[in-house]
């Protein structure tokens, strides 16, 4: 579906590419110490923290809109309803306690319970689990949809990704956190806009429900309740995500990391009802079509007058945008400041960050000519390494999780390796063409699963000492 884009749309886009310059030399920032170019000198407050964390968390518009699209209410029951329960035992158990602890990373928390080893083993887990590659694809696929379908999305994917490297890397994390203000606002307004339009062109969202085919209404989607359960061991992926820790650690005080967690959690349900019901109208509206993954820009496209166009197309960069640069920002610091620095030691940590956030846009473009699909990067990526973080970084917070010192390195590398001979075993024996299951089983489940009997078998093998 050819894109058909005026003058207006175009300033739209323009215009928001020089905010975010704009947002970024607003202020100076202080960059003297780790904790203002890291942690915005942990001073932020509630509207920011809610603002940085609503963005960062949603950067996969693309495969929302397919799963709304294809399936209906099921895309809210396996993309969302686990991350709010989880986000809330976050909040509840660990996000106070990260914003009391001295650490400014995750990674130097880890070092800081468990030893140099397992910190850096840590490093690289936490490197590959916040690699941009999967936001950076997305932005190459829908700058190459508004050029026309002109160049190949890995042009645009190396541009935008330079784009962001250049303002995260001057601004620090101060500069994450300013220009996600505007990009949450941006993603709200955006998708709000296009809600009211298909409504304009369809009918009111009761409607819309009423419409729309039955297996599209069922909260199961017709899946097995096995299917729907792998999505909530997926959602622990909260857990050992490194933007949530960071946010926690950056806020003013404990009580605003817990209750900015909560109040982003309303934010997300709002954001899903936006995003769940304009996928069912573009479902309504335009029928069968060739992506169903780019049933957001196809109905944008389908239905909005000009300027409101160029509106929407900038909430979905907006959208992807917010959490590529957190997590470049991330994975730069995780591979500078907490690795790379120990070998390097006369660089100084906010240098090599600057340097290494560059070689993460690097990797992740590497990475996405291996893997060009959103899908399989987020799936080879969490089912690998959630296994073996899981319980250590729940443990440094919440005792009753820790695993013994003297085993951690160990536990970290068979229950990540195991999950990762299996994904290997899974990819060259599939149980079904194009999956990953072998003998029955996805390559989550066995990492997991040794990862809970080790934490059983040695809180029974040490009484009460657990390390």
């Amino acid at each position: 579906m050819a894109l058909s884009f005026t003058w207006l749309d175009w300033v739209m886009v323009g215009g928001y590419f020089v905010l975010l310059i704009l947002l970024t030399i607003k202020k100076n920032p202080d960059h003297s110490n780790e904790e203002g170019f890291l942690l915005s000198g942990r001073s932020m407050t509630l509207p920011a923290f809610v603002a940085t964390l609503v963005s960062t968390f949603y950067g996969g518009i693309l495969g929302v809109g397919e799963f709304g699209y294809s399936a209906g209410l099921v895309q809210v029951v396996v993309l969302g309803l686990p991350f709010y329960i989880f986000s809330l035992l976050f909040a509840w158990l660990i996000a106070g306690r990260i914003r009391e602890h001295k650490s400014i990373t995750l990674v130097e928390a880890i070092r800081e319970s468990y030893g140099d080893r397992a910190g850096n083993l840590a490093s690289l887990f936490i490197f590959m689990l916040v690699s941009p590659a999967p936001y950076i694809l997305m932005l190459g696929l829908i700058f190459q949809y508004m050029s026309g379908g002109d160049g190949h999305f890995l042009f645009y994917a190396v541009l935008v990704s330079l784009f962001s490297v250049a303002y995260v890397s001057f601004g620090g994390f101060d500069a994450v956190v300013r220009t996600d203000m505007l990009q949450v606002t941006l993603m709200f307004g955006g998708f709000f806009v296009l809600l009211l339009y298909g409504w304009s062109h369809f009918g009111d969202p009761i409607t819309l429900w009423q419409s729309i085919p039955e297996g599209h209404r069922d909260p199961t989607g017709g899946n097995t309740v096995q299917y729907l359960l792998v999505w909530f061991f997926i959602a622990l992926w909260t857990f050992v995500d490194p933007s949530f820790h960071q946010r926690a650690a950056a806020a003013k005080t404990p009580g605003i990391a817990r209750k900015g967690i909560v109040i982003s959690v309303f934010c997300w349900i709002i954001f899903d009802f936006f995003t769940l019901f304009t996928a069912l109208y573009g479902l309504q509206i335009m029928g069968e079509i060739d992506q169903a993954a780019m049933v957001y820009p196809y109905l944008a496209n389908a239905i909005l007058p000009m300027g409101m166009k160029g509106l929407f197309f900038v909430a979905m960069l907006a959208t992807i945008m917010s959490t590529m640069d957190s997590y470049m920002f991330i994975s730069g610091q995780t591979l500078g400041r907490d690795f790379l620095l120990r070998f390097f030691p006369k660089s100084g940590s906010i240098q090599i960050t600057r340097i290494s956030i560059l070689l993460s846009a690097i990797i992740g473009i590497i990475l996405i000519m291996i893997y060009p699909s959103v899908v399989d990067l987020w799936y080879v990526i969490g089912t690998v390494i959630i296994p073996g973080l899981l319980f250590p970084v729940l443990g440094i917070y919440v005792p009753a999780f820790k695993i013994p010192k003297n085993q951690i390195f160990y536990y970290m590398v068979v229950c990540s390796g195991i999950s990762l001979i299996w994904l290997v075993l899974g990819t060259i024996y599939p149980d079904t063409p194009g999956g990953y299951t072998y003998l029955g089983m996805e390559p989550f489940y066995p990492g997991l699963g040794v990862a809970l009997l080790w934490r059983l078998t040695s809180r029974l093998g040490r009484g009460t000492d657990i390390g």
